[in-house]
């Protein structure tokens, strides 16, 4: 392998960990809104979106909207590390399979996908550490209804209570969801041609078919992750026990269709349309960017 092909394949670390930190700084705020809208299942406590953005602030402090940031910081730039590293090694073998013509949307949907499926056993446990500080709800500066102290202390709770096994609880629908990464890269294609053909700069391009791909991604696999969150962030109900609320998809799925009905699925829908665009137009900005000059700076 040459050293041009060797950038080629490694480049997607340092361009996914830049893509993870760019994640956290823009969307996690909106994310805890709408982690916190997907998992309180319509009792009441808060009206809305905004009504529920306002209530962490005013009771909680401002920071509280960066509550279990701590894995994604450490886990989105691992999980886009995978990603992205996946995604441009998925690009490569199907490119070297077909070297008479440049990849189509289906390969890009091809690739997408592989990747989806891949970083699921990174973002599992990442993802379910996340959900579960999200939802602790507490006054500010007071340590009412505060379980954890942050992850470690989860994790080790969740592990002494259940053994390793539990961190990943929650990876089929975590699989399912991000199965959908095949819409997410085969839509940013379609964008990408439609605005390379009106003239947009590369980086205009990258940002604007990036965020309106995740706006398509996340239409399309948003109720996957409610049922993802769901039983990722439900209540740990004690050591040895196994009478976990949601202890399948099935059960998770047919009580929020029972209690919520179809809008159940689309809880805090809002703040994660709202939080898409600009987060990951934003990061796949970064990863362009980081990706181009990474290979002009390796390759010259």
């Amino acid at each position: 392998m040459s050293n041009s092909e060797t950038i080629d394949r490694i480049i997607g670390i340092p361009a996914g960990i830049a893509s993870g930190v760019t994640k956290l700084i823009v969307g996690h705020p909106l994310d805890t809104v709408k982690v916190r809208m997907q998992t309180e299942g319509g009792f009441g406590r808060f009206k809305g979106p905004l009504d529920c953005l306002m209530s962490t602030v005013r009771r909680e402090g401002f920071m509280a909207l960066y509550r279990g940031a701590t894995p994604p910081l450490i886990g989105w730039t691992i999980m886009d590390s995978v990603t992205l590293t996946t995604l441009t090694n998925m690009r490569i073998l199907l490119q070297d399979m077909h070297p008479e013509r440049p990849l189509n949307t289906g390969d890009q949907c091809i690739a997408g996908l592989v990747a989806g499926l891949t970083v699921s056993f990174v973002a599992t446990p990442i993802e379910l550490l996340k959900a579960k500080l999200q939802v602790q709800y507490n006054v500010k500066g007071g340590a009412e209804g505060r379980l954890y102290t942050g992850p470690v202390d989860l994790a080790r709770k969740l592990v002494r209570n259940h053994g390793v096994g539990v961190l990943y609880q929650g990876l089929v629908p975590c699989l399912m969801f991000r199965s959908f990464f095949w819409a997410l890269w085969g839509s940013y294609d379609v964008y990408s041609q439609w605005l390379k053909k009106r003239r947009y700069s590369d980086s205009m391009t990258a940002f604007l078919a990036g965020g309106m791909s995740a706006n398509t991604f996340w239409t399309i696999s948003y109720p996957c992750d409610v049922i993802k969150n769901r039983i990722m962030a439900q209540k740990d109900p004690g050591a040895g026990s196994k009478a976990w609320q949601y202890p399948n998809v099935s059960s998770c799925a047919k009580h929020i269709f029972k209690t919520e009905g179809i809008k159940g699925f689309y809880r805090g829908f809002a703040p994660c349309f709202l939080r898409s665009f600009p987060m990951n137009g934003a990061a796949i900005l970064v990863f362009e960017t980081v990706s181009s000059t990474g290979k002009k700076l390796f390759k010259n």
